[in-house]
């Protein structure tokens, strides 16, 4: 309502204007909200331009099965209405193989993948990693994958700069999966490692041989590593940013997913 006690007449916005209002909600908003607000919302929320950023970060926790079912047909839509467009999708829970290769084939320019806490997601990553050449940032935080396909990974994504893989379900037991990235993944700029405990200054000195871009290094309790003398040397040197296995996990730096 305005201030002259008139109420606003949303349908009337321009365009542009409720792209801007649009660009600043969820996907499932959109979805369920705002489309249905009027006519005229409802054409612009069919717009592609609408639909180049995808977000549908939730903060649902643990989903039923008809949930899940649910949130996918809406991803599935709302992919289908950037009608190629796509550059970038945050999903948390619901993704699968099947969901994640739809994205794949209909968004061959995506820039970032954000699928964090999906677990219903094996093998399929690495034959979604080669349709997506052009990917800068993956985010896998709460999931678990094999060092064999986070090479795979690796080596279909050349361009890869962000690379989040923070408390993995079954951790790594050793540091073959910091060799993994190291050994694939040498453009990235930065890298997120947040509660893998068993990675020791092998596996720290591989990344930092292997990444010689890096210059944001979260290694919070990664309780194994002991940053000393060279290695702390090395670490103060090459990396703007690094955050320290005993330092703080809260506060506004604590955004895994950011």
């Amino acid at each position: 309502m305005k201030k002259d006690g008139r109420h606003r007449d949303w349908a009337r916005l321009p365009p542009e204007i409720t792209c801007s209002i649009l660009s600043r909600i969820s996907a499932v908003e959109i979805m369920e909200k705002a489309q249905v607000v009027c006519k005229s919302w409802h054409r612009v929320c069919k717009e592609p331009s609408v639909w180049r950023k995808i977000d549908m970060h939730n903060d649902l926790g643990t989903m039923d099965f008809l949930t899940k079912l649910h949130y996918r047909d809406m991803c599935r839509n709302a992919v289908d209405r950037s009608q190629g467009g796509l550059v970038e999708i945050d999903i948390w829970y619901f993704c699968n193989d099947s969901l994640l290769n739809h994205i794949a084939d209909s968004a061959r320019n995506l820039r970032i993948l954000r699928i964090a806490m999906c677990h219903e997601i094996c093998d399929g990553l690495v034959e979604v990693a080669r349709k997506l050449p052009f990917l800068e940032e993956l985010d896998i935080s709460y999931c678990s994958f094999e060092e064999e396909i986070l090479k795979a990974v690796g080596k279909s994504c050349p361009n890869l700069k962000t690379l989040k893989l923070n408390y993995p379900v079954f951790g790594y037991s050793d540091d073959e999966f910091a060799i993994a990235i190291a050994e694939s993944m040498p453009g990235l700029r930065h890298l997120h490692l947040s509660g893998n405990p068993d990675m020791t200054n092998t596996g720290l000195k591989a990344i930092l041989d292997g990444c010689l871009h890096l210059e944001h290094l979260d290694l919070r309790e990664c309780w194994k590593l002991n940053l000393v003398g060279e290695l702390e040397k090395l670490c103060s040197e090459r990396i703007r940013v690094l955050r320290r296995p005993g330092d703080p996990t809260s506060g506004p730096h604590y955004m895994f997913w950011l």
